[in-house]
């Protein structure tokens, strides 16, 4: 059975916003440093939403999955840092029950320059398809599956791309081909490549190994302020901020027959882009129309 998850925002406001929606869902989704604070020692340790989210998890009896950003899964090096990930990784599957993990596919843990230390980002930075980012990531995935047997990774949407972007499938395919590894398919991602890129989604989607999909996402953006470059062009942003776009439901009725191991589509809205409870219908009517498409491609 396919289910219908909602992404737990590390919002106040917002999460009293979409506490009922969340509770109308059949999974929810976190994202586990957005329940972190770095000790001064390097230690991971909870935050304040790390309590708020595990009590909402317990009382509404959901099942969660884990949905990273900053894991870094095409990093080389840096071992304290990943040691304190995966520490805190085990502590929190012990509370949560992360049913799988996902991450993006790119870096955020980037060795300096110089060499002496790295540089952390705060969004993913896009690698080349090769032979050493498919290794890189191969054993990243592999030290995560020591504490959550079942691991992805989410295919990219960046602002510049080293290499085709349609060679990405073929990357995936090569890493994802052992047991227990994962594709999250995120369909806003696609959309967004498409636009920025000339991508031609159906085209990805050809080549992408659909049989290892676990997961979807489906969510909305925006396109940039025209004030933010000189020539005024606009870029296509992964906002999570609006409303889902047609193409992105077109691309949801379309991939749902061909993923026969999906087990889950999540809709993500932003924190604090919930601003009244208009808005909150919104994602309401969301959660219905997927729920509405899962029920018409499984006829």
């Amino acid at each position: 059975m396919i289910g219908v998850g909602f992404a737990l925002p590390p919002d106040d406001e917002t999460l009293a916003r979409v506490a009922p929606i969340a509770r109308r869902a059949d999974y929810l989704e976190v994202t586990p440093e957005t329940t972190w604070i770095d000790r001064d020692d390097g230690a991971l340790v909870p935050n304040g939403f790390h309590a708020r989210f595990l009590a909402a998890v317990r009382a509404w009896n959901k099942p969660v999955v884990a949905h990273g950003v900053g894991f870094s899964t095409c990093s080389e090096g840096d071992e304290a840092r990943t040691r304190a990930w995966l520490d805190r990784m085990r502590e929190d599957v012990a509370l949560f029950g992360y049913a799988w993990w996902t991450d993006h596919l790119g870096a955020t843990s980037l060795r300096s320059a110089s060499g002496a230390g790295s540089e952390t980002t705060a969004l993913p930075m896009p690698m080349p398809y090769d032979a050493r980012t498919a290794s890189t990531l191969r054993a990243r995935l592999e030290l995560m599956s020591r504490v959550v047997p079942d691991v992805g990774v989410e295919n990219s949407v960046v602002y510049f791309v080293l290499g085709d972007p349609l060679d990405e499938p073929r990357l995936l395919h090569d890493v994802l081909a052992a047991p227990h590894r994962h594709l999250l398919l995120d369909l806003h991602n696609l959309h967004t490549m498409s636009l920025l890129h000339g991508l031609d989604p159906q085209a990805w989607l050809a080549r992408a190994p659909l049989d290892r999909v676990i997961e979807l996402h489906v969510s909305g953006g925006r396109e940039s302020d025209p004030r933010w470059l000189p020539s005024g062009r606009t870029m296509r942003l992964d906002g999570h901020d609006d409303a889902v776009p047609e193409p992105v439901w077109a691309l949801l009725d379309d991939v749902l027959p061909r993923c026969p191991h999906l087990r889950g589509v999540t809709l993500e809205r932003m924190e604090g882009t919930v601003p009244d409870h208009a808005t909150a219908r919104l994602l309401d009517d969301e959660l219905t129309r997927i729920r509405r498409a899962i029920t018409k491609a499984a006829r």
